[in-house]
């Protein structure tokens, strides 16, 4: 599928402990959420036709691209759902519905001094990446499809394969379902330039409107290994997205599961 015209946005702070082990906490220090375990905003990652560096269409199925300059880059494991957006006259967000969902690599670099989350998020292409399998989904709410579903991530290097991400059931988002959806809505229309965070609605009109959107909607908490390693060309990268049901997170077998498969470059 072409996802050139799709705008691509992320959630920051949607898994407890992720923001503090990656030492992003202090970013979100003066952003005020209505809830303690509300996530702090969305942030693009992707602007068809911008002019600016959001506009390098960055996802890649295969391969992971380093920055050329030093950057400690750490995989992101998410799930990305694809929503189609619905506009009322006013050009404001009136509904997202939810039709499939995939692996994901957020892949981040912890840039001193960067004012925009986005500034960590995209740097050419291939710094994303994605699943080609994608799950339809029934119901975005519970008793769906994503009920039983978990979400982990591996980095293979020198051979050995070490847990990057915790073991996470989709359920143990802070904000999942209708609420995070309603959120988005609200922040897609009402979110402003402070701090870390950018106007999501001049984003949309910059874009012309697009009529979907894929949203990664949270990185799981670091194991220790992920905590502590940031990624070396020649790693390979595994997100897997799997029904706790039908087995384990085997990176070896890709059936009844998402495999998201990333050569670091």
């Amino acid at each position: 599928m072409n996802f050139t015209k799709t705008i691509g946005l992320g959630v920051a702070g949607n898994f407890a402990h992720h923001l503090e082990q990656a030492g992003e906490l202090k970013d979100f220090e003066n952003v005020v959420t209505k809830e303690e375990n509300a996530p702090k905003g969305i942030f693009p990652f992707y602007l068809p036709n911008s002019e600016t560096f959001l506009g390098i269409y960055p996802i890649s199925h295969k391969k992971l691209k380093l920055p050329k300059y030093e950057a400690n880059a750490q995989v992101e494991p998410e799930v990305a759902i694809l929503f189609d957006v619905l506009y009322n006259e006013k050009n404001e967000v009136i509904g997202l519905n939810a039709k499939q969902f995939t692996a994901f690599n957020d892949c981040t670099i912890r840039k001193e001094g960067a004012k925009k989350i986005s500034e960590k998020k995209s740097w050419c292409p291939n710094s994303k990446g994605m699943a080609e399998k994608w799950i339809a989904i029934d119901k975005f709410e519970e008793g769906g499809v994503m009920d039983n579903f978990h979400l982990c991530s591996f980095v293979k290097r020198d051979g050995v394969v070490h847990p990057y991400g915790v073991d996470a059931p989709l359920l143990g988002y802070s904000y999942f379902y209708d609420k995070l959806k309603n959120w988005l809505i609200e922040k897609m229309n009402e979110q402003k330039d402070f701090g870390p965070l950018e106007d999501i609605a001049q984003h949309l009109k910059d874009t012309g409107y697009p009529t979907q959107a894929i949203v990664s909607i949270g990185a799981t908490a670091y194991a220790e290994f992920g905590e502590k390693n940031y990624l070396k060309a020649n790693d390979e990268v595994f997100v897997v997205v799997y029904d706790a049901r039908k087995g384990d997170a085997d990176i070896e077998v890709a059936e009844d599961k998402i495999l998201l498969h990333q050569i670091v470059e």
